[in-house]
């Protein structure tokens, strides 16, 4: 246990926690972490914003495959950046079989986060997926292992297939990833596969396998993990339904709240005794991010934990600076809370939403918003009459959903959380020339705590300043 860190940062919706923040946190000596989340769409947009700074540049010089990061380079940079008023470029959406640019897109981005977080230090740095967008899983895993990547964690499913695949990347192997698929009268799975060595411009020594940390909710997951992954999982990180982003859906058929939000009880509570046995370090999310909550989780038994919402909203995230201000304002007058909204996330999962005015967590706002899916990462795969396999998006347009088979009820309240994610983080498309896609911005329950976090003058703090608090280092 002693080789892992005490307090692993959260890897915070789409790039809010870039490499800027993990980089931060990785040379302070604890786990700095990047979400590579819709990575590939994340960089094509800062190289048509004309790679300000020149960091994507700079992240590329060790790119291992010259010819790749040519083709992805000459195919989105803009010298000088897109016209604001220009939309970004429309990508193809991933599908199973490919497309091979978005293959390599994946490989590139993940690798120039990863490169960037871990300049200026020899800590480990790790990286964050949602195990439901699972098509790009192989490349991005792969770009990722190339840079160096010492932590793989994933949540929002049951990743039993993902310690295997690291096993074969780190080998240049092929690897495959079972896709679920809906169709008929129970759930099929479909193979997704990645042969490095298609990509490889020359050989390569084998990679450092990264260790793994599973996200669970319950201890029927942790087990099932130990006992049923293709390959070793070294940890586990639990999250609470009071931490950020998607939660597990509650255990049972329990009513929503008169706010109408999902009620946890007891049966939604892992069983810390129970996960010890299992032998593995465990850190725990979701409520924990104060020095309270750090010294709770170590009399636990706990690694450590991992901290979210102080992260997101401190100077070196990637949150976009009019929505920090607005939110810790709104903090330090007492008059923000969080809202879970069991219906805003096409993946079915409750999702935390922060009400901030003038974003889609507003029904007012979304509702002028066109209803389109352009980006797709979390469209559910399903099985065709003809056998093959198609996808959709509970937050596409209501008719092409029914079309593809989708239950209408599915649709109601349902956001496009794909845009709303990039518009966080100052990426925001312009949808048929007129509509700019607005923020949805994300925080855990714990989001009041973070006044104590404000030390600055200004009204801000950094990473160090989350560190050292959560350490006792600092008053």
């Amino acid at each position: 246990m002693k080789t892992h860190p005490t307090i692993i940062q959260g890897g915070l919706g789409v790039a809010v926690s870039s490499w800027k923040l993990a980089r931060a946190v990785a040379r302070l000596g604890q786990l700095g972490v990047v979400s590579g989340t819709a990575m590939d769409q994340v960089f094509a947009r800062r190289l048509q914003d004309g790679d300000e700074g020149g960091n994507m540049r700079r992240g590329l010089e060790g790119f291992p495959f010259r010819k790749m990061a040519e083709r992805v380079w000459n195919k989105y940079f803009i010298p000088g950046g897109k016209a604001p008023d220009q939309p970004y470029r429309q990508l193809p959406m991933h599908n199973r079989d490919g497309p091979v640019e978005r293959c390599e897109l994946c490989i590139v981005a993940n690798y120039v986060e990863v490169a960037l977080a871990r300049e200026g230090h020899e800590n480990p740095v790790g990286v964050n997926y949602l195990e439901k967008v699972q098509i790009p899983h192989l490349p991005s895993l792969y770009g990722a292992m190339l840079a160096g990547a010492g932590y793989v964690l994933m949540g929002a499913g049951i990743p039993l297939r993902i310690p295997g695949a690291l096993d074969a990347l780190a080998q240049h192997q092929p690897a495959a990833y079972a896709m679920h698929v809906a169709g008929g009268e129970k759930a099929e799975n479909a193979t997704v596969t990645f042969t490095p060595k298609e990509f490889m411009e020359g050989d390569l020594p084998p990679l450092r396998r990264p260790y793994f940390l599973a996200i669970i909710a319950s201890n029927t997951l942790a087990t099932t993990m130990v006992k049923k992954a293709n390959g070793r999982v070294d940890g586990f990180v639990v999250e609470g339904p009071t931490a950020g982003g998607h939660n597990a859906p509650p255990r049972g058929k329990a009513p929503l709240s008169e706010a109408g939000e999902p009620v946890y009880g007891e049966r939604d509570e892992v069983d810390l005794g129970k996960l010890k046995e299992l032998g593995l370090p465990f850190w725990l999310a979701g409520g924990y991010g104060t020095p309270e909550g750090l010294r709770e989780a170590l009399a636990a038994g706990a690694a450590g934990v991992q901290v979210g919402t102080p992260f997101a909203l401190c100077e070196e995230s990637a949150l976009r600076e009019d929505y920090k201000r607005a939110i810790l304002a709104s903090v330090l007058a007492g008059e923000m809370k969080v809202f879970t909204d069991p219906l805003a996330s096409p993946t079915g999962f409750p999702f935390k939403t922060v009400p901030l005015k003038g974003t889609v967590a507003e029904a007012e706002v979304y509702a002028e918003r066109p209803r389109i899916c352009d980006l797709g990462y979390l469209r559910e795969a399903y099985r065709l009459p003809s056998g093959g396999i198609g996808y959709r998006c509970a937050a596409e347009p209501v008719a092409t959903y029914l079309a593809k088979g989708g239950a209408g009820e599915k649709t109601t309240g349902r956001k496009c959380l794909c845009n709303a994610l990039l518009a966080n983080i100052g990426l925001a498309q312009i949808q048929a020339g007129a509509y700019v896609e607005t923020g949805l911005v994300t925080c855990g329950d714990c989001l009041i705590d973070v006044a104590s976090f404000l030390t600055n003058g200004d009204g801000s703090y950094s990473a160090a300043d989350v560190i050292a608090k959560l350490l006792g280092t600092r008053g």
